[in-house]
């Protein structure tokens, strides 16, 4: 896989719910696309920060990362993607803060143009 591949596949990430939940896992990217990051005033669908949607009969969990280690706004966008996802799915759902760095490639195409990214 060459680098432009990795850049790509990045922000076009592949839920392991959508294959096997693909309607309930559209209702939740559209649902999360509520939850803005207040310092950067996009929203975290928009800034790839879900990484992973797993979706069982009786709850879910999201994998998600955050712009930058120290985000003073952590708590409360995991609290609100929580919120979000639970009204969507209509089951308890759990947000694990995964370790992957965040990076301007991780956003959805189109999304850093006013940044002038891409």
């Amino acid at each position: 896989m060459t680098s432009s591949d990795d850049t790509t596949n990045r922000y076009n990430l592949t839920w392991v719910a959508e294959s096997s939940y693909p309607e309930l896992s559209e209702a939740v990217r559209e649902s999360l696309r509520q939850v803005v990051d207040p310092e950067i005033g996009l929203n975290i669908i928009e800034l790839g920060l879900i990484r992973d949607l797993q979706i069982e009969d009786e709850s879910a969990e999201i994998k998600m990362i955050l712009t930058t280690p120290f985000c003073p706004y952590a708590p409360a966008m995991m609290e609100m993607t929580r919120k979000k996802a639970e009204e969507a799915l209509e089951r308890p759902v759990s947000v694990e803060i995964g370790m992957e760095m965040w990076d301007p490639t991780m956003m959805e195409e189109g999304a850093g143009a006013d940044w002038g990214l891409f």
